[in-house]
């Protein structure tokens, strides 16, 4: 999501103001020739500055990592964290208040822009800082005497990737308009590509650890980093499940189960089979210590919102568990472990929401919810051990992995298609009766049969408002506490029953720059449920053809599966090379 505060007169609902963007892109510019002048020094010997940040970072670290390594690592693990506090903020303040004046009126867009382009700068400096050297054991050839570790061509990928979301996201907005959802696709490059990259800083350590000969000056060194590694990786692909966090997602609620087990399946079977053991419960304790920390940060330090964080930890007990018996078999490992996160890992998540969570987990997506866990926690699981396994050198033959990673991609594209899949009634409706203090009874057309949730949900007016109603008969309901009914706020009826997700409009205010009227809550009406999106995403234009919106949506996918493929090449890469030299790791149980 992209915007901030000001007055409703100086919000567009289109693209950025011309002078914001060439501010932006001067800025990017500026700093983009700073990067370009320090490679440059670095390479050529006359402003070694790199050099040295990279040699200072080797020494404070206390292991045997060379620079090259040591100092993008620990870059792109600072711009993380700056990142993701920063898209946690921006989120806050587009539930709270709407849309901006523009991307530099955001305070919270900053420290997104400064995390991703760290993520960025991370990869460029791993590639000029060898010289004279060929690092690691796959090196990438890019002149004649230059090669560069595989690890950092990866991330800094990754980082171009996010950043190019950016200028994307102000050209969407001029096409389509507005559109106020984390699942927007600019949205998603922007959170996909900062995740990703963690993939990067894998093989780069990797990369490291073989240009040292094998050798670890700790052990304990070793296990909190890659250990950090791994959480910020469960971190990356948590960031996903942001609205179901915040209490307005926009999409059913079995989407959060499957996000849920394929994050953890990923992450924690990675960092079980890499970091060895207790991996896996260090990876989730990281990732609670950060993540918690942001939603701290964002919440009643800064005064916005305070994000639910997902728990994990019992995910993480679940890998382990299973790693006592099955870690010898990595793939076997890796589906076992999945199956127990769909599972048990479900059972633990469903409780921590009855009490972290604005909308808790319910019966009616218990048995479709269950479905979704564990097609994402054994896509997951696969996919962590085929990363862990490639990592240390002992990737499956190709006639094996390839498949089996081809399949755990379609598996994951149609659960999630099958979790934006909805429908909205056409015959139903719902009466309300509005008291003076703004509270209300809503009596539907129709029953709804065991609903994930009946509320009111009240956003963009200075704050959020979400209320449970109160069920008083097989169709009625009342309110619990006001609806906010005046200024700024958007207010509407929510019904999520089985593949059924529609609304009401209860109240919206003028905005004069979609040419939309007040729509007023009167004493008492009756209205049609309509789809969600046309309310909670007022701003998008109508006008647009359908081929348009397609044609871009296959741009934004070609560009992830570009990333996804270069980042299974590169693990591909570095695993060959690895299994080839006598230091491989063989297994870290």
């Amino acid at each position: 999501m992209v915007g901030l505060i000001a007055e409703e007169v100086t919000k567009p609902a289109g693209g950025a103001a011309l002078d914001q963007v060439f501010i932006a892109s001067g800025a990017a510019l500026v700093l983009t020739l700073v990067l370009l002048v320090l490679g440059w020094g670095q390479r050529s010997g006359r402003l070694p500055l790199l050099g040295r940040a990279a040699e200072t970072a080797r020494r404070i670290g206390g292991d045997s990592l060379p620079g090259w390594a040591a100092l993008p690592s620990a870059t792109a693990l600072v711009s993380l964290v700056t990142a993701l506090l920063g898209m946690y903020w921006d989120i806050s303040l587009h539930i709270t208040h709407g849309r901006d004046e523009g991307p530099l009126a955001n305070i919270a867009h900053y420290p997104i822009l400064i995390g991703l382009f760290g993520i960025f700068a991370a990869g460029m400096i791993g590639l000029v800082l060898p010289v004279k050297e060929k690092p690691g054991p796959a090196p990438i050839k890019i002149t004649r005497t230059w090669y560069a570790p595989a690890g950092a061509i990866l991330v800094t990928g990754a980082g171009f990737y996010a950043l190019l979301g950016f200028p994307l996201d102000d050209v969407w907005h001029r096409i389509f308009g507005q559109d106020v959802t984390l699942w927007g696709p600019t949205h998603l490059m922007l959170i996909g590509g900062a995740g990703l990259s963690l993939v990067g800083l894998m093989v780069l350590e990797r990369e490291g650890r073989a240009a040292a000969g094998g050798a670890e000056a700790s052990r304990v060194v070793a296990f909190v980093r890659r250990g950090a590694v791994c959480g910020g990786l469960l971190i990356g692909l948590s960031v996903f499940q942001a609205e179901f966090d915040f209490g307005v997602p926009q999409f059913r609620l079995v989407n959060q189960p499957f996000m849920i087990a394929l994050a953890a399946g990923c992450a924690l079977v990675a960092a079980r089979l890499w970091v060895g053991r207790g991996g896996a419960v260090f990876a989730a304790l990281f990732y609670f210590l950060i993540r918690g920390g942001v939603s701290i940060a964002v919440g009643p330090v800064i005064g916005e919102l305070t994000p639910s964080v997902p728990m994990y930890l019992a995910e993480a007990l679940c890998v382990e568990v299973v790693a006592l018996l099955l870690i010898h078999r990595p793939l076997v490992f890796g589906l076992a472990s999945g199956a127990t996160i769909g599972t048990a890992g479900f059972a633990a998540e469903y409780a921590w929401t009855q009490v972290a969570f604005p909308l808790p987990w319910d019966q009616d997506i218990i048995i479709e919810g269950v479905a979704m866990a564990l097609a994402g926690g054994l896509t997951g699981g696969v996919l962590g051990a085929m990363l862990a396994l490639g990592i240390e050198g002992r990737m499956p033959k190709p006639t094996v992995a390839r498949p089996l990673f081809a399949a755990s991609l379609l598996v994951i594209a149609g659960a999630v298609a099958n979790g934006l899949v909805f429908s909205v009634p056409k015959d139903m409706s719902a009466t309300f009766a509005v008291s003076p203090d703004g509270n209300a009874t809503i009596e539907l057309s129709r029953p709804v049969s065991s609903a994930a949730w009946v509320d009111v949900t009240g956003w963009q007016g200075g704050g959020l408002h979400i209320d449970r109603l109160e069920k008083t008969g097989p169709a009625t309901y009342r309110t619990t506490e006001p609806m906010p009914l005046t200024g700024d706020w958007k207010t509407l009826l929510r019904v999520h029953d089985g593949r059924t997700l529609t609304a009401v409009p209860i109240y919206l205010p003028k905005d004069a720059a979609i040419g939309a009227e007040e729509l007023a809550a009167t004493p008492s009406f009756t209205r049609p449920f309509q789809g969600e999106k046309q309310i909670l995403q007022r701003e998008l234009k109508e006008d647009v053809p359908g081929w348009v919106w397609a044609a871009a949506s296959l741009i934004v996918l070609a560009c992830t599966l570009i990333l996804i493929l270069a980042l299974a090449w590169g693990v591909g890469r570095t695993s060959r090379a690895v299994a080839e030299r006598p230091e491989a790791v063989r297994s870290r149980v």
